[in-house]
C-alpha cells in the first residue's frame, strides 16, 4: 500500500464491511431492475436482503458519525424505495400512494441535514479549539 499523497487522514473500510457493502449494491440493483421490469415476485423477495444489509451496514458503521448518518439516510431511501415499489406492484390504480414515500425520504434528508448543519460544524469548532489550546501552550 502506498502512503497517502497528503498528510490528510485516510479512511479505510475493513474488508468484512466492504463485502457487505458490495453485496448490498447487487441486491439493490436486482430489486430495482425487478421493479423496472415489473417482475413482482423477485422484486418483493429482494426487499428483504436489501433492507437487512442496509441495517447491518448501518450498525457496523455506528461508531463513525459521518458513516452512521449517511447510512441512516440510505436506509431511509431504501425504505421509501421499497414502499414505492410495493405501492406500484399491488395498487397501481392508486398513484397518489407514492406521496407517502416522502415521509421516509424526509427522514433521510433530516439525517443528512443534522449531520452537515449540526454535527460537522460542531466537530470543526472542537478541532479549532484543540489547535488553539495547543498553540497557546507554553
Amino acid at each position: 500500500m502506498q502512503p497517502p499523497l497528503t498528510d490528510e487522514p485516510v479512511y479505510q473500510v475493513p474488508a468484512r464491511f466492504r463485502f457487505s457493502e458490495n453485496l448490498h449494491i447487487v441486491f439493490w440493483l436486482i430489486k430495482d431492475i425487478s421493479w423496472a421490469m415489473l417482475w413482482q415476485p423477485l422484486g418483493m423477495v429482494m426487499v428483504i436482503p436489501t433492507l437487512l444489509l442496509a441495517v447491518k451496514i448501518t450498525i457496523q458503521t455506528r461508531y463513525i458519525k459521518s458513516e452512521l448518518y449517511h447510512n441512516l439516510a440510505i436506509l431511509c431511501w431504501i425504505c421509501a424505495n421499497c414502499t414505492w415499489m410495493t405501492f406500484e406492484f399491488f395498487w397501481p390504480e392508486h398513484d397518489s400512494l407514492r406521496y407517502y414515500t416522502a415521509i421516509p425520504f424526509s427522514f433521510g434528508i433530516g439525517f443528512i441535514a443534522y449531520y452537515y448543519l449540526v454535527l460537522l460544524p460542531a466537530a470543526g469548532k472542537r478541532a479549532v479549539a484543540v489547535v488553539e489550546k495547543v498553540d497557546a501552550a507554553p
